[in-house]
């Protein structure tokens, strides 16, 4: 089956939608806008509008558990440093566009958040707002309801940092964006 046939459906994996499905559909429409994160956007929303609506839905969880996944101290205090702070909003939004940008890219900052100092990316693509709305917007058009999203922990995962040292832990991201 080819990757078509893998993102939309069409093959024999009986949950309909699984992690390599997801990525599947994320690395597509980032590998067809990696630099305009509103086409990026309406491709995704248009993607998941796609889907069955079983599909959808799981596809919204695995978007959620990835945003749960991020949700961390250290790949926090990356943001922080790369933006010169960081609310929980702008870290919600840093998120999303961090798995906008497709497997490869979020496994690799998860495991080391001063990684992204590799990364050739202005502010609109490190926090851009738009792209978890495109995931709410093509799941109500593939179930014709709106879906809310699943809780996020608490607390982030890992060791707090302190905004006056934070930099500290991120040498690379210090001297690309200063702090």
């Amino acid at each position: 089956m080819g990757l078509l046939g893998r993102i939309f459906g069409r093959g024999d994996s009986p949950s309909g939608m699984d992690e390599e499905r997801f990525w599947a559909i994320v690395d597509g429409v980032h590998a067809k806008s990696p630099d305009d994160m509103e086409a990026k956007s309406e491709a995704l929303r248009d993607a998941v509008a796609k889907l069955a609506p079983k599909d959808a839905l799981a596809f919204r969880e695995l978007f959620d558990a990835k945003m749960n996944q991020a949700y961390s101290w250290p790949l926090w205090g990356a943001a922080y440093v790369i933006n010169g702070g960081c609310s929980d909003d702008t870290f919600m939004d840093f998120r999303s566009a961090l798995i906008s940008r497709g497997r490869a890219a979020f496994e690799k900052a998860l495991a080391d958040p001063d990684s992204l100092a590799d990364e050739d990316l202005d502010e609109e693509k490190f926090f851009y707002e738009g792209y978890e709305y495109a995931v709410s917007e093509g799941v109500e058009k593939a179930v014709g309801r709106t879906v809310m999203k699943t809780s996020t922990p608490s607390e982030p995962s890992g060791e707090a940092w302190d905004e006056e040292t934070v930099a500290e832990q991120y040498p690379r991201l210090r001297a690309k964006y200063g702090g």
